[in-house]
C-alpha cells in the first residue's frame, strides 16, 4: 500500500486508463494547460497531448453534449465539470441523451462516458457552488452514480466507471481532494454497486457516503467511548445500490441512521430509509433516522454553514435517538 491524496488517486486512475485504452480522453474547463482546478489532471497534457486532454470553453451544455456524441461514435470520454452545480447547465445532454440513447436505440448505440467533478459543500463557496445534487441523477434510469469517500475508492471506482459501457457520474468532494489514505500499488478496479462495511458494530447501522463517511466514523468513535458500538457502511455507488449489504447490517443491529449532505426532501437518504423500512420492517427496533442538511440554500457565513450541514455530533445524536438513549 502507498499513502496517496484523493486528488492524486484520481489522477493515477486517469493515467492508468488513458495508457490502457487510447479511446479514453479527458475534456473540461482548465484540465489541460492549467492542470485542473483541483490538480486532478496534473501532468496529463504533457503525457498525452492536446488531442486527448482538451481544454474547453466555460460552456457545460456544449462540452458535455460533445462528450455524449464522442461516446456514441466509440470513444470513451471523461468529462470534468468544475463543479456539479454547473452540470445543471448540461442536464438536457445528461438526462435526455446520455441516459436514454442505449434504451431508445434498442442497445445499438452505447454512451460509455464518465462525468466527474466535485459536488456538495466546501468552505464558504455559498449557495450556488455548494449543492449536493446526487439525488437528481440517481432518479434517472440509465445513469450510474458513484460517490467515493477515500483515495482507494476514488481510484478504483473511477477506473471501473471509465470501463463501463454506460454513462457514469463520479461525484467527488472538494473537501476530500487533499485527504490521504492507503492505495494499493497494484492495479485495483472496484466494481460498481458494491458497498463496504468500513466499521463493524452491533448496536446500530449508519449508512453514509462521500465526505459524510468521515463524519460517521468520527461519531462512531465518540459513541464507542460511551459504550455504543456502531457499524458504518459506505455504499460507494448510489446507483446501482448494494441493498444486500445494507439490509444484512440493519437486520443484525436492528437500528439504522442514514446520512447525506443533500436536503431532506426527496433525497438519497429518503430512498434508503424507505427501502429499509419496507424490506426490514420486522427486524427494526426503532424508526429509521435521517441526518441531512437543513432545507435552505447553504449560507456563506462560516458559522451558519457549519450549522446547516451534517456533522459527527448530529449523527451521534441520531444514533442515540434510534437507541432510545435520549
Amino acid at each position: 500500500m502507498a499513502m496517496m491524496a484523493y486528488r492524486d488517486a484520481l489522477n493515477l486512475a486517469l493515467k492508468e486508463e488513458m495508457r490502457r485504452d487510447d479511446r479514453v480522453f479527458l475534456m473540461g474547463e482548465e484540465v489541460g494547460a492549467y492542470q485542473g482546478a483541483y490538480r486532478v489532471s496534473k501532468g496529463l497534457l504533457q503525457e498525452f497531448g492536446p488531442r486527448r486532454v482538451i481544454d474547453t470553453p466555460i460552456a457545460e451544455a456544449g462540452f458535455v453534449g460533445a462528450g455524449v456524441g464522442a461516446a456514441m461514435v466509440g470513444l470513451r470520454p471523461v468529462v470534468e465539470v468544475m463543479t456539479f452545480n454547473f452540470a445543471v447547465a448540461a442536464m438536457d445532454s445528461i438526462v435526455n441523451s446520455a441516459a436514454k440513447v442505449r434504451y431508445m436505440s434498442g442497445g445499438q448505440v452505447s454512451v460509455p462516458m464518465v462525468i466527474r467533478g466535485p459536488g456538495g459543500s466546501a468552505r464558504q463557496l455559498a449557495a450556488q457552488h455548494s449543492q449536493a445534487l446526487e439525488a437528481w441523477f440517481c432518479h434517472v434510469p440509465g445513469l450510474k452514480v458513484c460517490a467515493p469517500s477515500t483515495p482507494r475508492d476514488a481510484r478504483g471506482l473511477l477506473k471501473s466507471a471509465i470501463r463501463d459501457d454506460n454513462p457514469v457520474l463520479v461525484i467527488e468532494s472538494e473537501l476530500l481532494y487533499g485527504a490521504t489514505g492507503e492505495v494499493p500499488e497494484a492495479e485495483e478496479v472496484i466494481p460498481l454497486g458494491v458497498a463496504e462495511v468500513v466499521r463493524a458494530g452491533r448496536d446500530a447501522t449508519v449508512i453514509a457516503y462521500s465526505k459524510m463517511v468521515r463524519e460517521a466514523l468520527a461519531a462512531a468513535k465518540a459513541l464507542a467511548g460511551e459504550g455504543v458500538d456502531v457499524e458504518v457502511i459506505d455504499p460507494r455507488t448510489l446507483r446501482p445500490f448494494d441493498w444486500e449489504t445494507v439490509l444484512a447490517s440493519v437486520r443484525k443491529t436492528k437500528r439504522a441512521v442514514v446520512v447525506q449532505e443533500g436536503w431532506t426532501f426527496c433525497g438519497v437518504a429518503a430512498e434508503i430509509a424507505a427501502t429499509i423500512s419496507a424490506e426490514a420492517f420486522d427486524d427494526l427496533d426503532a424508526p429509521v433516522e435521517r441526518v441531512t442538511s437543513l432545507d435552505v440554500p447553504l449560507p456563506y457565513a462560516r458559522p451558519l454553514e457549519a450549522a446547516t450541514v451534517p456533522e459527527a455530533g448530529k449523527i451521534a445524536a441520531a444514533v442515540k435517538r434510534a437507541l432510545y438513549l435520549v
